[in-house]
């Protein structure tokens, strides 16, 4: 135990049966099931949780809540260590370990708390005005001094243990808070029908009803007695859980809303233990998507801006009502309250209840009503109105200085004071499409204005506070939905409950400001800091925002925001509703990033892919290369074959001189189908394809928007509504997205449907002089002549009782054709190939073969293709048709784009016939000096020609294709040894095409 005890010798919702023990800065504490961090520390009397960020000021518990701004400790040790969690929502579990942060060396002696002496120069927009001179200490200095200081907490730097889910909702009615609002909308929701997601960041139900000492429960008409707040909202919990069309979300919080009624929300599966159970997540995250919404959220206590408000023992009052009711524990033994509303006189009465000393309520409203105050007054407690509090002192709190109407001067010796300065509808998630709050005078605070689509608030989200009213708010909100939907309305009486007296004005400071009074405690902005901004011309909202940070710490403004604009507007001589607030972002409490990952971290994050034959070529011996997210074989070594020239130059000749066989499966494919196909290919594509006969391929280019070239391709016609598409590998999801694109919003009017087969399909490459013969023998019965099947001709058949597809296609320059099958027969095909190819030598060649096939065919290809050449770059310019318009078409013809001196393909050679031309090299004239000034062009791919015996290359040069026979210099800076070149046409191999067409 530290010090002494202030848990209350009976009453709060914990379990005293069982004694838990932690630790909280390697110090042993007991706490008990039901307890937070903050709540089992502050009955153990310990006040200091933490330290602020700029002033490193000692900072105490402030809320009871996920709002808190000050008590953020670091949760667990080792690789399982979470930084920047709020104490005041930590469940107390067995074995917990906690630690503080943002000090050196320790909690209570930071000696970082040397920045107050700074404080002048820390002001307000700081990092704007200063670090501007010596312009060179800027990196050795002042920036590695900046990330150094910055952020809160540590990570551990170790790999996550744990894991973590998605998971999908859909419901008619999305709940978000399981208070009495929620609990009474779900329900009488959930009995006319409909499908019900109700989720509260609480892992008990009941909101503000577990911080207050109320009753609620009976029937109308007089019948039956009350249950407690919390046994209320248990049984109706129970009673929701129980129904089949309704799914209870606890511990889980809506952090995001986003179009079409989707919703974002965290599930702290099993952060409430020290290690999840196995197979178990630490946090799931949902993608809820609801026809409707309501915010039952309730609302947010704000403070009071006044000198020395930031001091340990200095919290909202609903915080201290909440420690003592829901946990029993008391925050102090010597209390004063501050109010500016009614509900600051009720934690006073109870802190009467909790046995603590009342010393005084100090409300800044001249006039109180008797009903509020007569019970206090009863206590003997002494009650100031129209009064001031000028400053607390002491850290933690020990003296609270204060102000009547009169001009007199009080001091309290307090340990604790309770702040009410009203009360902020959690509205947030309406303002993330973008709807701003509205000023009500009625309440002092921002509210739902115009509501978003299909959203609604009730409760106190929606500025109703007494509870009988909020539970009437409750169905009225569910009951428009459920009219709306054609369903029965509720029936049954609403519970019996006592509304409370709920006046409020708006007080955003008291008392002289002179000192640091604080007004965002996470990121130390205070009162002095919105009258600099003012005065220095920061007067929107948003420019105030960014100027000062203030809310931009973890909070996202839900405890400073309001009193921040309330200042300015004060400052600036405006209303608050002229002032405004800024909208909201998601999310509404931070999300850890590998909740967002999910399962997609280390090697789920990039799945490995293998194609159908992937375990024959294993059992090849081939070498493997990451091609997009798919594993290719990159060549098949042979016995005595060392490194990797010797295996693709013998798969390059024996495919060029018999017959070979490549893996092609990961090529893009994608199916069209409808009568309006040709229609949209004729506007994906440069070229034409609206005429292209049944049982015909054709090549085609595709461009951005911007006229650059995106990918190319064939497309094959097997009937007049159906259409088959390939891409690049690389390109194959962002070509699919272009498609559903152009479909769905540039021409939703056109006929179309798309979709990705790339996996259901296994395709090789059969290339080479005898590749005909090979497919005679391994496909009976099909006809695979020049005449049955020409070049860029495709047909159907069937292999083995499956649908194949033959196309008469060529990447290698030779005879060529790729057979399809369904993927689950890819590896039966493959093993079917070389068992009839055994006697024509066939050969298994991979991408580098390939590769080197393609260049010395001139075929541009992924380093051609980079994002900024053009179709007259890659010397396709006349296939772009001038009868038909076309993505990218106007784009395309920019003066730049057509300019005669732009960077052309062309072949290279070396001179000597012998020296490699390495790939990225520059390419400069002859003589010229060798600097980027005399850059014209550069090598994009380059290889060894096993097919005539020297290294070849393919490149961009300025004005290329009129520069065929001049001699460049390739100049390779990093790796050294210019070539001298020449230039030549890019296809190197067979020009005329014969072989392809034999």
């Amino acid at each position: 135990m530290s010090g002494p005890s202030f848990r209350l010798a009976s009453g709060g919702l914990i379990d005293r049966s069982q004694t838990l023990t932690f630790t909280f800065d390697g110090k042993a504490y007991t706490g008990h099931p039901g307890d937070t961090l903050a709540s089992a520390l502050l009955a153990h009397g310990v006040r200091l949780f933490g330290r602020s960020f700029k002033y490193h000021r000692p900072r105490g518990v402030l809320t009871a809540g996920s709002a808190e701004p000050n008590a953020l400790v670091t949760l667990r040790a080792g690789a399982r260590a979470e930084p920047n969690t709020t104490a005041t929502t930590i469940e107390l579990y067995q074995g917990l370990v906690a630690t503080s942060q943002n000090r050196w060396p320790s909690l209570a002696f930071d000696m970082m708390a040397v920045n107050q002496l700074a404080a002048p120069l820390f002001v307000a927009g700081f990092y704007y005005k200063t670090f501007m001179w010596p312009a060179k200490a800027w990196e050795k200095l002042y920036e590695p001094l900046i990330r150094r200081a910055a952020g809160l907490g540590a990570v551990s730097g170790a790999e996550d243990p744990d894991t973590y889910e998605h998971d999908h909702a859909f419901c008619d009615l999305l709940v978000v808070g399981a208070g009495p609002a929620g609990l009474i909308a779900a329900r009488d929701a959930a009995n006319a029908g409909l499908r019900i997601v109700i989720a509260d960041e609480n892992a008990v139900p009941g909101g503000q009803l577990l911080s207050e000492r109320v009753s609620i429960g009976g029937q109308g008409g007089g019948q039956g007695g009350g249950q407690s707040g919390g046994a209320w909202a248990a049984a109706m919990l129970a009673e929701l859980a129980a129904m089949p069309n309704v799914r209870v979300l606890m511990r889980t919080t809506v952090f995001g809303r986003f179009d079409d009624g989707e919703h974002g929300a965290i599930e702290r599966v099993a952060d409430h233990v020290a290690i999840p159970a196995a197979g178990q997540p630490r946090q799931r995250m949902w993608k809820i998507v609801a026809s409707r919404t309501i915010l039952a959220t309730g609302a947010t206590e704000r403070p009071i801006v006044f000198d020395g408000n930031d001091r340990p023992g200095v919290m909202l009052a609903s915080a201290v009502s909440t420690y003592c009711n829901r946990f029993g524990v008391a925050p102090g033994r010597r209390a004063v309250v501050l109010t500016s509303g009614d509900s600051g006189w009720q934690t006073a009465a109870d802190l009467i209840a909790a046995g603590v000393t009342l010393l005084a309520v100090i409300d800044t409203r001249a006039h109180v009503g008797d009903a509020v105050s007569a019970p206090i007054h009863a206590a003997g407690v002494r009650v100031i109105t129209g009064g001031t509090l000028t400053e607390a002192k002491g850290s933690p709190l020990s003296r609270v200085n204060a102000r009547d109407s009169g001009g007199a001067e009080y001091t309290f010796a307090a340990d604790l004071l309770a702040v009410a300065g009203g009360w902020n509808p959690q509205i947030a998630l309406a303002a993330h499409l973008g709807d701003k709050p509205v000023w009500r005078d009625d309440i002092a605070a921002y509210a739902l204005g115009r509501a978003p689509a299909g959203l609604s608030a009730a409760g106190a989200a929606n500025g109703v506070y007494g509870l009988a009213g909020v539970l009437a708010s409750a169905r009225a909100a569910a009951g428009a939905i459920i009219a709306a939907l054609g369903k029965p309305a509720a029936t049954e009486a609403l519970p019996i409950a006592q509304d409370t007296a709920h006046g409020v004005s708006a007080v955003w400071a008291t008392g002289p400001c002179k000192a640091k009074a604080f007004v965002d405690f996470q990121h130390d902005v205070t009162a002095s800091d919105v009258t600099l901004a003012v005065r220095e011309g920061y007067t929107s909202v948003e420019h105030f925002k960014r100027y000062t940070t203030l809310g931009m710490a973890t909070d996202q403004g839900r405890i400073a925001q309001v009193n921040g604009h309330g200042l300015l507007a004060a400052a600036t001589g405006k209303a608050l509703a002229e002032t405004g607030t800024i909208r909201a972002r998601p999310p509404v409490v931070p999300v850890a990033i590998g909740a967002f990952g999910g399962h997609h971290r280390g090697r789920h994050f990039r799945p490995t892919r293998h194609t159908a034959g992937h375990g024959w070529a294993a059992a090849q011996g081939a070498v493997f290369v990451d091609a997009g997210l798919w594993k290719r074989a990159q060549w098949f070594p042979r016995a005595g074959e060392v490194g990797w020239r010797p295996p693709v130059d013998r798969e390059v000749n024996a495919t060029r001189g018999g017959v070979g066989v490549c893996d092609v499966s990961t090529l893009g494919k994608i199916e069209l189908i409808g009568p309006d196909v040709g229609v949209l290919l004729d506007r994906l594509y440069i070229n034409g394809f609206s005429g292209l006969k049944v049982g015909k391929a054709r090549y085609g280019v595709m461009l951005r928007e911007d006229g650059f070239v995106m990918d190319d391709g064939t497309v094959t016609r097997f009937a007049d509504d159906r259409w088959f598409m390939t891409t690049t590998t690389a390109n194959a999801a962002p070509v699919m997205q272009h498609i559903d694109f152009a479909r769905q919003v540039l021409w939703p009017d056109l006929d179309v449907q798309a979709v990705s087969v790339t996996e259901q399909w296994a395709t090789y490459a059969v290339a080479g002089p005898r590749a005909r013969d090979l497919l005679a023998a391994a496909l009976p019965g099909v006809d695979v002549s020049n005449t049955a099947l020409p070049y860029m001709g495709a047909t159907e058949l069937r292999w083995r009782g499956y649908a194949a597809r033959l196309y008469r296609l060529s990447f290698s320059g030779e005879l060529a054709y790729e057979l399809s099958v369904p993927a689950s027969q890819g590896a039966a095909l493959i093993e079917h190939l070389f068992a009839v190819g055994a006697n024509f030598g066939l050969t298994a060649y991979g991408t580098e073969a390939l590769g080197v096939m393609r260049i010395e065919k001139g075929h541009p290809a992924g380093n051609e293709l980079n994002g900024w050449t053009t179709a007259t770059d890659l010397g396709m310019g006349r296939m772009a048709s001038a009868k038909k318009d076309f993505i990218g078409r106007i784009m395309a013809g920019r003066p730049a784009l057509v300019d005669p001196a732009r960077p052309r393909l062309v072949g290279l050679k070396p001179v000597d016939g012998t020296s490699p031309v390495r790939a990225g090299g520059h390419l400069l004239r002859q003589g010229a000096d060798l600097v980027a000034a005399n850059d014209e062009g550069f090598v994009s791919s380059a290889c060894y020609s096993p097919t005539l015996g020297h290294p070849i290359a393919l490149g961009f040069l300025m004005r290329g294709a009129d520069r065929h026979g001049e001699h460049v210099v390739v100049h390779d800076p990093v790796r050294g040894a210019d070539v001298l070149a020449v230039v030549c046409d890019p296809v190197f191999v067979d020009p005329a095409g014969e072989r392809l067409r034999g």
